[in-house]
């Protein structure tokens, strides 16, 4: 899975019907690095994503996938055409199968070609990164912990053979101790596996842990580029509505 991968989103607009949410948003993610994207509830962070994965389709700008040295616009393609490039999604809520069991839910992550291919070392490494899933690999999703089933999550993308990993509010809905092991494990999968990540996240404490950089939303629309960790801790925005300062 070595390579080069990044993503370079240009004066994005996108929305709902007639209502829009987001107003020419850029923002880059270098090759090998993890972007936070920092923003409080329905500031357009998920709309963000859906619109990277194909889901819902920008009205204005680009979304340029370079993957290998071969770039592609994304926006126009099916989310299955842009799961095929190798850019996935870990949704917030985590949408996983509660009936079915752990290794059934992963083995659905296994969706393009080049993931089934890899289906046996995937399952290694899953389970190498995710030991408490090898243990429950039998175990029916729905009765498992919030941070059992967040493992199960990040697990399922990994098993899609992912060059472009995009995680959606990992820690909602989770104790704070196992909001810190999910950015760890996040972290963990970025340098085993040689990703490239954007994180929409409004735990900033926590997000900024793992993050190379970050872009804060408002309202829809970039309203902060940090070019570093200390670059978005010291920032007026941030302090006041992150840090309570």
């Amino acid at each position: 899975m070595a390579g080069s991968s990044s993503l370079e989103i240009a004066g994005v607009d996108a929305g709902y019907g007639a209502v829009r949410v987001l107003e020419g948003v850029s923002l880059s993610v270098p090759a090998g690095e993890t972007v936070v994207l920092l923003g409080t509830n329905g500031n357009g962070k998920t709309t963000l994503m859906r619109s990277i994965m194909g889901q819902i389709r920008p009205t204005a700008g680009s979304i340029r996938a370079a993957i290998d040295g071969t770039t592609v616009d994304v926006v126009g393609l099916s989310p299955e055409r842009v799961v095929e490039l190798g850019i996935v999604l870990v949704p917030e809520g985590r949408r996983l199968f509660p009936r079915l069991t752990v290794e059934q839910n992963l083995r659905l992550g296994a969706f393009r070609a080049a993931a089934r291919a890899a289906l046996p070392r995937n399952f290694a490494l899953c389970y190498e990164l995710f030991p408490r899933l090898a243990e429950r690999r039998a175990q029916l999703v729905g009765s498992m912990s919030g941070g059992e089933q967040q493992m199960v999550a990040l697990g399922r993308a990994l098993m899609s053979e992912p060059r472009i990993l995009l995680v959606d509010e990992p820690s909602v809905g989770l104790a704070p101790i196992l909001v810190s092991r999910t950015m760890e494990m996040i972290a963990e999968m970025k340098a085993r596996l040689g990703l490239t990540v954007l994180m929409a996240e409004q735990n900033f404490h926590q997000a900024v842990r793992i993050a190379d950089r970050g872009y804060v939303i408002v309202h829809g629309r970039m309203a902060f580029e940090g070019g570093s960790p200390t670059a978005l801790q010291g920032n007026e925005l941030v302090r006041r509505v992150y840090l309570g300062l």
